[in-house]
């Protein structure tokens, strides 16, 4: 327990397992006692202490404020070709006696370009404008300030983004629509829309008083387990395909489809949907004879002109006409990945080098400070080359620094044969120094390799493992425990076993383009079609030629310009282009965040009216509707998604505890839960575990824990550090349970990096240097999931925390 004032932690020596391990499910992430997850009704007050996490809405006692304020939405959906435009209609309405400010969080797809929003009041349609987002934010507060009707479109992330709506007066309807557009790329023939419905709950350890602005999303209420939506859901489709539809379903809503012709359809939801928004929308669909279309879409803008060129890939080959293929395993052996990270990779890569063909190549690259390679030139896959390998990478044990770059310049720079189609696999935590220049390498060399990421350990950095896959047109994988490594290793296996196209080359003839995406096309694996989309000048003239090697054949197909025409339909071109650039930039900035990829974004987002997380959304009424008097806010409550439990929440039950029962954490999950994620827990809610209590009188073995200094260098203050590691005592408590020995009496000195967006990284024992492996390893996996406060400074901060440990 933590005394008054000193930091000083008595704990047990004996293992202890806590009472409340069901009940308090919902701490899966070892969250701070006073940091857990809340209960409150409309928009509570915030504690200095209090965080980010979800919490359940309980309607308070003021019957005269509507605590539910959006009452339906709507989507209207039409696919013509490859292009998905969507209308988004959300209706508030107040039926409280009080003005009401409503805030609603709700996703959209990953690839949509948000591109135009509307409000309507009464009779009065007012289309927003599109501003920089702290701009928008204040002509937002303004008006609501000044009792004007008001509404706000930010982004918080890709997919998430955030309604306010202001001075709804009683009576008031409000109808909020917005705009977006994707883009659909068929795989293995399939083509897919999804619609996402609802945000699932996001576990957040920043205290509401740190944490910026763009977080406090996060903080949202929600109905329990099984409730339905408080709003109605109704979604309207209509496909016009270009071909012959061969089938179209919807596995997630009861629908009613009619095929208008053989190429169009149209779909409308059962009305027994009308509170299907907690879970998504997906509708699949393949064309005649299962084929690609291939075809070029142009736009022609007053200032620029837009292409979009999609070809049908061909056909897979033979096993015999597959060339011969080379993997360069690229592992990440620093000291992060000391311990069970590592564990994992050598299980991976047992699995995927013990299935290569004796036909193929292979080679593996391990990097920490420096890089070590298994040959100067790839291998012959022979069972005497793969025990090799094998036994090289079973010697390492983790340490080191961490640096990419130098070790995939190493790995691109070995010698290549001619017609063999090379893949690099790149196992990692994301712990690395992984300067922008890497993305580059990445995107400059596509024609030379194809690159996979393979996250490893239980709380793995997607943003890079996913930025580099797809800078690299590649496909990322996560591994987080060891029973994962084969299927995972299989499913890549699968993925790249027969690649349909490689060396793939495009030249545009008499075609003046420009500022196309991708800048290198990659080998085609999945029956997917190659796509081009960029900018031109000049004439509609010339073609676009598209030349590789598939099997033991050449491949050349052209395009040719004249052939198409442009059409002002296609305008969705040019928000398609200047989304996939900000997702570029974006990858590079949640990598490094640099002043001049925000001002190029927010730049992207003004000119092209597109929402980012620099540019917002602001509609304004001129009338004033509200005068005097208070403005009640409300957050939305949000139905957790289909299928997920209360336990995401943290809050499905709250015993009460007496003074004589010790409560321990429960046990953190493997990854943190997401949108439409429930955490997970070994054997059930329980673990399978017998629950059992421990009175605080038995002291046996009592072990006092103090945190004795503190010292930082870099961005963040020592008391912000503190204050993030006081809470976290309990779970170090763990980690030195049942390991203690002679070594650790005295002093235990622990130092790590923060990062700048409050990961941690490089964690190690300074002392006492001959701690336990047990220790260390628990120390490193338990530390490493850690987080602090962010800072915009482009520097870590650099931690040593000594402790005192008294038997």
């Amino acid at each position: 327990m933590k005394s008054s004032g000193k930091g000083l932690w008595r704990l047990s020596g004996r293992v202890i397992r806590s009472v409340v391990a069901v009940a308090m499910l919902g701490f899966v992430w070892s969250t701070p006692p006073q940091a857990g997850a809340r209960v409150m009704s409309g928009e509570a007050s915030e504690s200095p202490d209090q965080t980010l996490s979800p919490y359940f809405l309980v309607k308070s006692d003021d019957s005269s404020v509507d605590q539910m304020p959006l009452k339906a939405t709507t989507a209207e959906v039409k696919i013509a070709g490859v292009i998905a435009g969507v209308v988004l209609t959300q209706i508030y309405k107040n039926e409280g006696k009080k003005p009401l400010e409503a805030i609603y969080v709700f996703p959209a797809s990953t690839r949509a370009a948000v591109y135009g929003m509307r409000m309507t009041i009464g009779e009065r349609t007012i289309d927003a404008q599109i501003q920089r987002r702290e701009e928008a934010r204040q002509a937002y507060e303004k008006a609501k300030q000044e009792g004007k009707g008001a509404s706000l479109l930010e982004q918080h992330r890709p997919n998430v983004f955030q309604m306010n709506v202001a001075n709804i007066m009683p009576g008031d309807e409000i109808r909020t629509e917005l705009r977006y557009t994707e883009l659909l790329v068929p795989a293995d023939s399939v083509y897919e829309f999804v619609y996402p419905t609802v945000v699932g709950p996001r576990y957040s350890n920043q205290t509401a008083q740190e944490a910026p602005a763009s977080e406090q999303w996060s903080a949202n209420p929600y109905l329990h387990q099984g409730e339905a939506p408080p709003y109605t859901f109704d979604l309207r489709l209509e496909l016009t395909a270009g071909l012959p539809i061969q089938e179209m379903t919807c596995s997630s809503h009861k629908a009613k489809i009619d095929y208008i012709d053989k190429t169009r359809a149209r779909l409308q939801l059962d009305d027994s949907e009308r509170s299907g928004g907690n879970r998504d929308f997906i509708l699949k669909y393949r064309l005649a004879g299962s084929r690609i279309e291939t075809g070029l879409l142009l736009y022609e803008g007053k200032e620029e002109n837009f292409f979009l060129m999609m070809m049908q890939p061909p056909r897979r080959v033979k096993e015999a006409d597959i060339p011969p293929r080379e993997y360069v395993f690229i592992v990440d052996v620093s000291g992060s990945m000391h311990g069970y990270p590592l564990d994992i990779s050598k299980k991976l890569l047992k699995d995927l080098i013990g299935g290569l063909r004796p036909r193929d190549t292979f080679n593996v690259l391990l990097f920490a400070g420096s890089s070590e390679l298994l040959a100067e030139k790839s291998l012959p896959a022979t069972p005497e080359n793969v025990r090799r390998a094998l036994e090289v990478i079973e010697r390492q044990r983790g340490g080191g620094g961490t640096e990419l770059l130098p070790a995939l310049q190493r790995a691109l720079n070995l010698p290549r044969a001619e017609n063999v189609s090379r893949s690099f696999v790149i196992a990692t935590d994301g712990y690395v120094t992984l300067e922008p220049e890497a993305f580059d390498l990445i995107r400059e060399r596509l024609g030379d390799a194809n690159f996979f990421t393979f996250g490893i350990g239980t709380s793995v950095n997607r943003h890079l493992v996913e930025g580099m896959a797809r800078v690299g047109a590649g496909e990322p994988f996560v591994v987080t425990k060891a029973d994962e490594a084969p299927g995972k290793a299989e499913k890549l296996r699968q993925y790249i076993q027969s690649p349909l196209l490689t060396r793939v080359r495009v030249q545009f003839p008499g075609f003046e383009a420009y500022d196309v995406e991708p800048p290198n096309v990659p080998d085609l694996f999945a029956e997917r079609p190659i796509l081009l989309h960029g900018k031109w000048k000049g004439k509609a003239a010339g073609s676009i030629k598209v030349t590789g090697r598939s099997g033991n054949r050449d491949f050349d197909e052209t395009i040719k310009v004249a052939d198409y025409r442009p059409f002002q339909e296609n305008s969705a071109l040019r928000y398609l282009w200047a989304r996939s650039r900000i997702e570029q930039l974006s990858d590079y900035n949640r990598l490094r965040a640099e002043d001049g990829r925000v001002r190029q974004i927010t730049e992207l987002g003004l000119e092209y009216n597109l929402l980012t997380a620099y540019t917002s959304f602001v509609a304004i009424d001129s009338e004033v509707r509200r005068k005097g008097g208070d403005l009640s806010t409300v957050k939305q409550p949000l139905p957790l998604p289909e299928g997920v439990s209360d336990y995401a929440v943290g809050q499905a039950v709250r015993p009460m505890l007496s003074k004589s029962m010790r409560m321990s954490p429960a046990p953190e999950p493997r990854e943190r839960a997401g949108a439409g994620e429930a955490p997970e827990t070994a054997g059930g809610p329980s673990g399978g575990k017998e629950l059992r209590q421990e009175s605080l009188d038995e002291k046996k073995d009592v072990l006092t824990i103090a945190i004795e200094a503190v010292k930082v260098d870099g961005p963040l203050t020592e008391e912000v550090v503190r204050k993030g590691i006081e809470p976290r005592m309990e779970e170090v408590r763990k980690c030195l349970e049942g390991q203690r020995s002679s070594t650790l009496a005295g002093k235990l000195i622990l130092a790590w990096d923060i990062r700048r967006d409050g990961s941690v990284r490089s964690f190690r024992i300074l002392s006492p240097r001959d701690t336990s492996d047990a220790v260390r390893k628990c120390l490193d996996r338990l530390i490493g999931r850690w987080s602090f406060s962010t800072t915009k400074a482009g520097t870590v901060t650099r931690v040593m925390l000594t402790l005192s440990l008294k038997e």
